[in-house]
């Protein structure tokens, strides 16, 4: 069968997986956003359903003011005598911990802390041992991939730290992983930073704790040298076994807006590409290298056909899985039902590095229709495409003194500026963004007309420009409602188009 790459779109990085019986499991990071760590399952390795989050009580992680793009880093997803683990880091704190759950469905242990720093943790399981390992460095200051015992009920360290292998050459070693494979331990790892230079290495040892013998041919995978192609940053990945006996690595990467326009504001995303091991052991991964767009391949079944969802709406989304706030909500100033949303704005704008009202979906994909009706009494809501507390667009309702009106804001940077104005009758107003590769349209529907407020660049939604990690979420907001007069979203609708 043919399947098109990113398998998950979208703001979800550092993809980590594990199976268990016939059945995927696959976790992403979240940084300042909450609930923290998705989990998705997956019969057929191509079809992801999110079914829960990891990080669902305060008392979890702290992301209190973190900044953007701190907070919840990789996780590391394993499951180990019918018990589900998963590792990460709260960088915000510098702190390394672990929960664990017995149902992948239900709730997650409280944290359980590691004494070893670094981040992108792993836990790798071997006859009643724990070996954790994270990118830092070791007793003696050594820098590279870190490894020690832990006991796995307590999180107590049990030997030192010891650094057992620093990579092939590329700056910013991260994201270990250990496997057993046949009598081969392999350690794979990413390097080159999480941008055009990104980079999948890997080595091996016959002894869990070295010494490794770096691949030959690194980097294993990498779109580094592919100018021109929509899909680079490939890394970070963690591979896996299919029930054929055929393994695979999942890995993110991100798609840039043009071919020759080396911007990225979707975030980065989850790739899938087969890997191939030859008679000594080694492994290779990908199309000479290198990860494709699609892939034509015999180990997955004609009888399995790629789905995607390309409607979302209050309807068919979940509230709890598909959206997200930032930091911690204030959980009174919101309201659900199936067909509408009402939120509470307070003081705290989304220019602040805190939690305004806000609940949003990560984009997607580039071209998008957003609709959605607003009405307010006070203050000012509506729709967000929001990178971080300096880098968003919006398209509101506001209230002025004698009158509402529809505004067009950009924000980038030290820069913000309301583009234009449209006075209203009333109250309410239909909202509409017309998303493509490179730029935003934003319009207010006044009786069936649309009113073009104005046209903003995806670039300075970017990595490129803002900096950090995540991707552009499609937010509704609310700020300044006093108490008793929410603003009300309702037929809100996304829909992406070829």
């Amino acid at each position: 069968m043919k399947y098109n790459n990113p398998i998950i779109k979208g703001f979800y990085p550092d993809p980590s997986v594990c199976k268990v019986g016939d059945t995927y499991y696959l976790a992403t990071s979240t940084f300042q956003y909450f609930p923290g760590v998705p989990i998705f399952e997956s019969q057929d390795l191509i079809n992801w359903k999110q079914i829960s989050h990891c990080l669902t009580r305060t008392t979890q992680v702290d992301l209190g003011e973190v900044k953007s793009s701190g907070g919840v880093f990789a996780p590391t997803l394993r499951h180990y005598k019918s018990r589900f683990y998963m590792v990460t880091t709260n960088d915000s704190t510098r702190q390394n911990f672990f929960v664990w759950t017995d149902d992948i469905y239900g709730e997650w242990s409280e944290p359980i802390e590691v004494d070893q720093g670094g981040i992108d943790p792993d836990l790798y399981f071997e006859e009643d041992q724990t070996y954790f390992m994270s990118n830092g460095q070791d007793e003696n200051g050594i820098h590279g991939v870190v490894q020690c015992q832990i006991n796995i009920t307590t999180g107590e360290k049990l030997t030192p730290s010891r650094m057992i292998w620093q990579g092939s050459g590329g700056r910013y070693i991260e994201s270990p992983h250990m496997y057993k494979i046949n009598h081969w331990y392999y350690l794979l790892v990413a390097e080159g930073g999480t941008e055009y230079g990104h980079m999948a290495t890997y080595a091996r040892s016959t002894y869990v704790s070295g010494p490794f013998e770096a691949y030959a041919h690194n980097p294993v995978l990498t779109n580094r040298n592919l100018g021109g192609y929509e899909l680079q940053a490939v890394g970070h990945g963690d591979l896996i076994e299919d029930n054929n006996g055929n393994w695979w690595l999942y890995h993110l990467g991100f798609r840039q807006i043009g071919q020759w326009l080396t911007y990225h504001h979707l975030g980065r995303e989850v790739f899938l590409t087969p890997v191939t091991f030859d008679e000594e052991g080694w492994f290779t991964a990908g199309h000479n290298g290198t990860t494709r767009s699609s892939f034509e391949t015999d180990r997955i079944s004609n009888d399995i056909i790629q789905h995607e969802q390309r409607i979302f709406t209050f309807e068919n989304t979940n509230w709890n899985l598909d959206w997200c706030y930032l930091r911690f909500p204030q959980t009174e100033n919101y309201q659900f039902t199936d067909h509408s949303l009402m939120l509470t704005g307070t003081d705290i704008t989304l220019d602040q590095p805190l939690s305004p009202t806000f609940i949003g979906l990560r984009q997607k994909d580039f071209r998008a229709v957003i609709t959605c009706d607003v009405e307010i009494t006070d203050g000012e809501a509506g729709i967000t495409l929001y990178m971080d507390e300096h880098h968003h667009y919006e398209l509101a309702i506001r209230k002025q003194q004698d009158h509402y009106e529809v505004i067009e804001r950009l924000n980038t940077q030290d820069i913000k500026s309301v583009q234009q104005t449209v006075v209203l009758t009333s109250n309410s107003a239909s909202l509409l963004i017309k998303a493509e590769p490179t730029c935003y349209h934003f319009f207010a529907v006044i009786e069936g007309e649309e009113i073009l407020l104005g046209t903003a660049q995806t670039k300075y939604l970017s990595s490129e420009v803002a900096g950090g990690f995540t991707g552009v979420l499609i937010g509704l907001y609310a700020t300044h409602q006093q108490a008793g007069h929410p603003a009300v979203f309702s037929n809100f609708k996304c829909e992406y188009i070829d």
